[in-house]
């Protein structure tokens, strides 16, 4: 009887296989009592190993973590309860001299075990300085000093004193460039006799400008150095709109000081003195003609009747 003989493949196991890569740098050891922790939800184990692997000094508050991951805070605030329950994460409050209270947050990644406290190793001890070598002695060889020659003298003509250096010139004192002195302010015409109304008009005038342009804001004390400017102006004739627009139109960009160009335009612009105004007389049209009943002349005069010389003539008649 012939045997039968069968291909069988090797039968691997259902579960999960590693490819595991030895990691050398930017990694954390976590203790599978973590990993495999039957008590603990898989957010709050993923929240356990994400605090271990940052560095002290984390904000790892619910706000925090809530903006990191995609879990909401309910959910975040309930892995960080499961921590605290399994002591993996410890909270505490505490109060500053100010009054403010913190919360401090420590992360264990091993409850129930003292840390371990590491110690800086001390700094290795500096190499010994080399010691100096001793150098053989070696004697000085005497060497023949050369005799010089003499040097040839030249004759008395050639011979001429070297000109000596001029003596270099005495630094002056130059005058130093004083800063231009700030040029004062025009001085503000002054009215020639004192209105109280028109006082109080030309510090509501002033005060009222800021309304027409913003870049013209006075303050109480600049209102009451230019009033009598502005009486000025008002006592020869200006009207308060005229004085509006000559201290408001053409105003440059950015005025650095508003107080100072309306004291310039009061006193630039003043306006002259008018002379009074002289007014021709009125057309007075002349009386109608008029028909005299008894000599039939025609006289002027407002209303009919007889004429001058029949009036006579017949006042005389009367008489």
């Amino acid at each position: 009887m012939a045997s039968e003989h069968f291909s069988a493949r090797p039968v691997f196991p259902s579960g999960v296989r590693h490819a595991h890569v030895k990691h050398t740098s930017h990694f954390t050891v976590v203790g599978n009592h973590l990993a495999q922790h039957r008590e603990l939800s898989l957010t709050a184990i993923g929240l356990a190993l994400y605090i271990q692997s940052v560095p002290g000094g984390t904000r790892i508050g619910i706000k925090d973590l809530a903006g990191r991951f995609i879990e909401g805070e309910i959910r975040i605030a309930s892995a960080l309860r499961e921590l605290e329950r399994t002591g993996y994460l410890s909270r505490t409050r505490e109060h500053l001299p100010g009054g403010r209270i913190i919360t401090r947050t420590v992360s264990h990644n091993r409850p129930g075990a003292a840390p371990e406290v590491r110690r800086p190793e001390p700094p290795p001890p500096p190499p010994p300085a080399p010691e100096p070598r001793s150098r053989p002695r070696v004697e000085p060889v005497p060497v023949p000093v050369p005799v010089p020659a003499p040097a040839p003298v030249a004759p008395e003509a050639d011979i001429r004193p070297e000109p000596q250096p001029e003596p270099a010139p005495e630094p002056t004192s130059e005058p130093r460039s004083e800063a231009p002195a700030p040029t004062p302010a025009p001085p503000v015409p002054a009215p020639s006799d004192v209105s109280p109304a028109r006082h109080r008009a030309a510090s509501e005038l002033l005060a009222r400008l800021r309304r027409v342009d913003h870049r013209l804001l006075l303050g109480e004390r600049d209102i009451r150095r230019l009033a009598p400017g502005v009486e000025s102006w008002l006592e020869r004739g200006a009207s308060a709109d005229a004085v509006v627009c000559a201290l408001t139109a053409n105003l440059p960009a950015q005025p650095r000081n508003p107080a100072g160009l309306i004291a310039h335009r009061l006193s630039a612009q003043l306006p002259p003195l008018l002379g009074p105004v002289h007014r021709a007389h009125g057309y007075v049209p002349p009386d109608p003609f008029q028909t005299c009943p008894t000599c039939e002349r025609a006289f002027r005069s407002p209303a009919p009747g007889t004429c001058g010389d029949c009036t006579q003539i017949d006042g005389f008649h009367a008489a």
